[in-house]
């Protein structure tokens, strides 16, 4: 599994974008939003019970990753029309603020390292990604145990504000001085 310090992989995949006809689908690349930091999560499939608490959830934070000048980016090995049908059919998931990459060759999670062994899907993992592509934070957890976006939130401010983090730090809090 591709971790801290190495760089997140290339990839071009079709995205669900919005839920109405043409505009319903984009190509995005890993240079898409070049300058900004990434948060790329991953959920196993579409028509799951925990994969829109946890994409719902980022939905709604999505105002609070935005003011730190990043793109969030959801994934699955799901096709854009399987994304498609699971927006319109789910009421938290119409109005998401951001795109659903659609990894239907499985290229990209078997790059990072996180397709899983036994059911053939992209493992429930989060990567923070700085703007110079580097790898920041990954975390991977079971594919029943969704993740605290919160604390995804907190990670990326503290990687943002740098310096030496202290266990449980919030934003507002200074870093250790450590002279």
């Amino acid at each position: 599994m591709l971790g801290v310090g190495q760089m997140f992989p290339s990839f071009s995949l079709t995205a669900t974008v919005a839920v109405e006809g043409e505009k319903s689908f984009q190509t995005l690349t890993d240079k898409s939003y070049k300058g900004k930091w990434l948060v790329v999560f991953f959920w196993p499939k579409d028509f799951t019970f925990v994969c829109p608490t946890e994409i719902a959830a980022f939905g709604q934070a999505n105002d609070k990753f935005a003011q730190c000048k990043t793109q969030l980016l959801g994934c699955s090995i799901d096709s854009e029309y399987v994304h498609l049908a699971w927006r319109k059919s789910h009421p938290d998931l119409k109005d998401l603020p951001f795109p659903m990459l659609a990894d239907i060759k499985r290229e990209l999670a078997s790059e990072l390292g996180i397709l899983d062994p036994k059911a053939g899907v992209a493992q429930r993992a989060t990567y923070i990604v700085d703007p110079d592509s580097m790898i920041r934070f990954v975390s991977v957890t079971d594919l029943n145990v969704g993740r605290n976006v919160d604390e995804v939130l907190r990670v990326l401010e503290a990687l943002q504000n740098g310096g030496l983090m202290p266990c449980n730090w919030h934003p507002g809090q200074k870093p250790l001085d450590a002279a």
